[in-house]
């Protein structure tokens, strides 16, 4: 098995070293699709230049398969910068060569990473026909970050889910995977995606498929001072097939479940029987291993038992028996094989009426897999992270192969099941790695996912990083050149009680002006080179400002700490 995976990934590594990814090839068209999509971009002083217009030549190549109009795909774009800003209504352009030329002519605007208010401000325009925004269609919105913010992110996010928008999170830097998982709409695998800026392209046809997977909700809902429930169903619905399936919606509706089905509204009639009958055997929570019965209360303790049959439905032979008592209205069976047809037979044994038997039939779902995340991070120039997600009991080992680009030698690491990180030590310097995490589990069966790694150069950090007092309020910060092919600096400021700011320098800029900095406050002051494969590592230091207001009689206290 070992030596399989060896040699698979050692032709992984040659067909990597020796082929370009290729140009994706024309689409085709995409109509019959409502809805408001929405683009949340990083315009801030974090983000680079060319991070931008990658960005942007992303955010085309998802959308141009796409017909635009009132009964369409709208889309728009609110930039995250010091102060949010939308780029245009939802309904200002309505065909894909308008569009294409909007989204070219967009503009980076720099400033802090206000995430958190850019969100606040997504969900006010995606529910405002004064923006453009329609009554009744899926609401989406997809958010590019680098991983930074300025500001908290775990409320607005949940406000928007709270409002029916389907959050995707495209990350391009270093985020943390417990917060951008949480900020996502679940499930995570296929509402989160991290991904090198040059490697977007891999990743667009599956968001694409995922948003179009975005397109009908059915509620289950009550009517105050009512006990009769109704199905109501979200938009996109014809008027006529609302008022068919989903009377008396003009009363306030609370919704008490909400149920995902598939987009055909021919099958909206079986979907309202299975909603709505709660007289019968049915079955809820469906995993790959277990599922949740549920039924009617029809006996009680003293009044009977009930027997369960149940075994799958393409081998008879493999039936199970078991006695349920008479006060339980529900149970769960598991330990169920995936992707298997259950046969299920609940027979009501009474001592007082006879009630007829009740039957179902569940399917379970594919087996949980891992990993669907493989994140790198504490890159160094001779070692780096790897991670992984989810962790199942179902694993038992996972193997971690990496090898660098070209080459086809390969390192093996093993892994016990109950982790999900390891660090890789004694690599090259400034070397481009491809890492394999295969998870093995205790039914024999394997899944692997890759990711790039790169490691750092030699001593790629800022050697010295000094202050120099300006003015009552203002620093200068001044930095020696960082070794090798230095693209640009990164230069992130905490003002402690106060705003945070970022900026992006070109590499022959290496001193820049800090204000909000009066007299008695502090800050902490990070840069960091940036280079062709990636970040370096970052020099900080705290400054603290003594009181006084002569700049002349300004004395500064650091401390150092690498990052």
């Amino acid at each position: 098995m070992l030596a399989k995976a060896v040699l698979s990934l050692g032709l992984w590594l040659r067909l990597a070293a020796g082929q370009d990814t290729p140009e994706p090839g024309p689409q085709p068209s995409i109509s019959n699709t409502k809805g408001d999509l929405l683009f949340l971009l990083d315009s801030s002083a974090s983000v680079s230049h060319y991070e931008f217009s990658r960005v942007k030549e992303f955010m085309w190549d998802l959308l141009h398969p796409f017909t635009f109009g009132p009964g369409d795909i709208q889309t728009s774009i609110i930039h995250i910068s010091t102060t949010p800003t939308m780029e245009f209504p939802f309904d200002q352009y309505q065909t894909s060569g308008t569009l294409r030329e909007a989204i070219r002519a967009t503009r980076q605007l720099m400033g802090d990473t206000n995430t958190g208010r850019a969100l606040s401000l997504a969900k006010e325009k995606l529910l405002s026909s004064q923006a453009g925004a329609r009554p009744g269609v899926p609401k989406v919105l997809v958010w590019v970050t680098d991983g930074f913010s300025s500001d908290d992110i775990s409320e607005p996010t949940r406000l928007l889910k709270d409002a029916g928008v389907t959050v995707f999170i495209v990350s391009t830097g270093r985020g943390s995977f417990l917060q951008l998982s949480a900020a996502a709409s679940a499930p995570a695998d296929t509402h989160l995606h991290f991904v090198d800026v040059d490697d977007l392209p891999i990743i667009t046809p599956q968001l694409r498929a995922a948003i179009l997977e975005e397109h009908l909700h059915v509620f289950l809902c009550h009517f105050p001072g009512s006990r009769n429930k109704v199905l109501c169903v979200s938009a996109p619905l014809e008027e006529q097939r609302t008022a068919e399936f989903c009377p008396n919606l003009a009363q306030k509706a609370t919704p008490v479940r909400r149920v995902k089905q598939q987009r055909e509204l021919g099958e909206l009639p079986s979907i309202t029987r299975d909603v709505l009958q709660a007289s019968r055997l049915h079955a809820t929570d469906v995993t790959s291993s277990s599922f949740r019965l549920l039924w009617p209360k029809l006996l009680s303790q003293e009044t009977g038992y009930y027997s369960l049959e149940y075994g799958p439905r393409a081998d008879p032979a493999g039936k199970r028996t078991q006695q349920v008592s008479g006060a339980l209205t529900s149970l769960v069976l598991s330990d169920l094989t995936p992707e298997t047809t259950y046969e299920v037979a609940l027979i009501p044994e009474s001592n007082v009426h006879y009630f007829p038997p009740q039957s179902t039939r569940v399917t379970t779902l594919a087996e949980e897999i891992s990993p669907v995340q493989v994140l790198i991070s504490d890159s160094g120039p001779r070692s780096f992270h790897v991670s992984w997600a989810p962790v199942l009991d179902s694993v038992a080992s996972y193997q971690v192969l990496y090898g660098p680009l070209p080459g086809n030698s390969v390192q093996v690491l093993q892994v016990d099941g109950r982790h999900n990180s390891t660090l890789v030590e004694q690599l090259a310097p400034n070397t481009t790695y491809l890492v394999t995490v295969t998870a093995v589990y205790r039914s024999g069966k394997e899944r692997s996912l890759s990711a790039k790694a790169c490691t750092q150069e030699e001593g790629s950090q800022v050697p010295h990083l000094r202050f120099e007092a300006m003015g009552p309020s203002t620093l200068r910060a001044s930095w020696d050149a960082a070794p090798g092919a230095v693209r640009g600096y990164r230069l992130r400021c905490r003002r402690r009680g106060g705003r945070s700011s970022a900026l992006s320098v070109p590499p022959q800029v290496r001193s820049v002006l800090l204000g909000e900095l009066p007299p008695g406050s502090s800050g902490r002051v990070c840069v960091q080179p940036v280079y062709s494969g990636q970040p370096g590592r970052s020099l900080c230091r705290t400054v603290h400002r003594p009181p006084g207001t002569e700049a002349q009689g300004y004395r500064h206290t650091e401390s150092d700490r690498l990052q």
